[in-house]
């Protein structure tokens, strides 16, 4: 869902909007107000029934310039025609308040920002990317490539700004306060990545994030080894230092260039054929479970190539055979084509998302 490219925060965006629905319903009551005067008039004053009396305020009001719909006296006319510059007075505040707010884009603006918000509140099992400097914005493309729901955090204005042109779901706001966490739906995200321009933020973030959710998975960027362990001590289940990894990247890249192409070709990227998945196996939805890989035949049945398991204890088998149990907790390491990890996803579970 693309959201709306504005100038404004959404705080100013909600405080206009909300402003000119005052004035558009304020103009509405009185309105109201003098239909309702008429109406009394022509029926108390004048004695007409109510049918009568409604239809000639509405007539007067509207200015179509139909008869009396029954002789009116010198002081029926005086107020007939001190009801229609009334009326024309608010129909002119009603139009002019809508004309301002249609040109200006109070309304389209107050309501996308709803919807937005609307959104925001339904995401469940989601990322929050805390940042939308080089590294979020990064971020925030694999996941729209991977069509993963996500949510922009920064308090920058133009870094929300540039995150809604590119489509994202933002929020504008302190990544490091427990409130604007709990806005973002920490309790109910998977996961956050943790990418803001300092490691003090970074760290703050993390704290915060795991304070209110201790479940979730914090991903956070570090700039210095003194950052990567603080980060660790303060919760982060995974620290990635730019320079550390791309040192090492460089390195392999010098090295082993095709490895590093055909890593890169199946991680990231628009136009992949091959991927490589995990699958976490958990006794409530694995109905392979205490079976070894042979008599699962997971290779002949879906195509997809296991890799490597990781078992509970952390403890990592590569390459597993075909006598290889499969037991509650393990962490399934998959290659394969979308296909064939959507057919290992059903005969493992289904316990991933769909592909």
């Amino acid at each position: 869902m693309r959201s709306p490219r504005s100038s404004l925060s959404d705080s100013h965006i909600e405080e206009t909007y909300q402003r000119t629905r005052r004035h558009l319903l304020g103009g509405a009551i009185a309105l109201g107000c003098v239909v309702i005067t008429g109406i009394f008039w022509y029926r108390v004053i004048e004695g007409w029934t109510w049918l009568d009396a409604a239809y000639m305020s509405v007539i007067t009001l509207a200015t179509v310039g139909f008869a009396e719909v029954q002789p009116l006296g010198a002081r029926g006319r005086l107020f007939t025609i001190i009801l229609i510059l009334m009326g024309v007075v608010v129909i002119a505040y009603i139009l002019n308040c809508f004309t301002e707010a249609l040109i200006q884009g109070h309304l389209q603006s107050g309501i996308r920002l709803r919807q937005r918000r609307k959104l925001m509140q339904s995401l469940t099992s989601h990322y929050i990317i805390c940042g939308f400097g080089r590294t979020g914005r990064q971020v925030a493309t694999e996941f729209s490539i991977e069509t993963i729901p996500f949510i922009v955090v920064d308090s920058h204005e133009a870094s929300i700004q540039a995150a809604q042109q590119m489509g994202f779901i933002t929020f504008q706001g302190d990544a490091t306060l427990d409130h604007v966490l709990l806005q973002v739906g920490i309790e109910r995200a998977c996961g956050l990545v943790a990418a803001l321009p300092s490691d003090a933020e970074n760290l703050y973030t993390v704290l915060s994030a795991k304070t209110l959710a201790p479940n979730v998975r914090a991903i956070a960027r570090a700039s210095t080894e003194e950052a990567v362990q603080k980060l660790q001590r303060g919760g982060a289940d995974v620290v990635v230092s730019p320079y550390i990894t791309g040192g090492k990247r460089m390195a392999a890249a010098a090295l082993r260039p095709q490895v590093v192409d055909f890593l890169d070709g199946i991680l990231t990227g628009a136009d992949r054929t091959v991927y490589i998945e995990e699958f976490l196996i958990s006794p409530e939805h694995c109905p392979q479970i205490g079976k070894t890989l042979g008599e699962t035949k997971l290779r002949m049945k879906s195509g997809a190539l296991i890799l490597a398991i990781r078992r509970a204890d952390n403890s990592l088998i590569v390459g597993p055979n075909a006598d290889t149990v499969l037991c509650s907790g393990d962490l399934v390491i998959a290659l394969g084509s979308s296909d064939e990890l959507y057919r290992l996803n059903q005969i493992l579970g289904p316990i991933r998302r769909q592909y």
